[in-house]
């Protein structure tokens, strides 16, 4: 089954540590890519840029409306993901404490819903 990791952090809090301390998490998420590599289970991982470089849609009536970030008053913000395969929740749980921003934020672990059909899906 595919798992997501949402990573969230306080940005400015992030932004605030030193550069050393910042490149060695990259470096330790690089690893744990890696590892899940060689293990035939990474499928995508990615940092994000700050969240005041988004925009939000939303469609109401037919119209769409647009916002540019920052978007919600909160203590973290979204900073990335990662995309993988494990056999269950219990795995994937087990992978987030091994991501460097869960020590500095949250990371929430959400299973996919299959859907046949899309592109790249197993099942045509």
């Amino acid at each position: 089954m595919k798992y997501l990791l949402l990573v969230y952090h306080n940005e400015a809090r992030f932004k605030s540590m030193p550069e050393g301390t910042r490149n060695d998490m990259l470096v330790e998420s690089i690893q744990l890519c890696h590892q899940l590599d060689g293990k035939g289970q990474y499928i995508h991982a990615s940092p994000l840029q700050p969240e005041a470089t988004g925009s939000v849609v939303q469609v109401r009536e037919g119209k769409a409306f647009v916002t540019d970030g920052p978007f919600m008053e909160t203590k973290e913000q979204l900073a990335g993901y990662f995309l993988f395969d494990a056999e269950n929740q219990d795995e994937a749980i087990r992978i987030a404490e091994r991501v460097p921003g869960a020590r500095i934020g949250t990371v929430e672990v959400r299973p996919l819903v299959e859907i046949a059909g899309l592109p790249n899906s197993r099942e045509a």
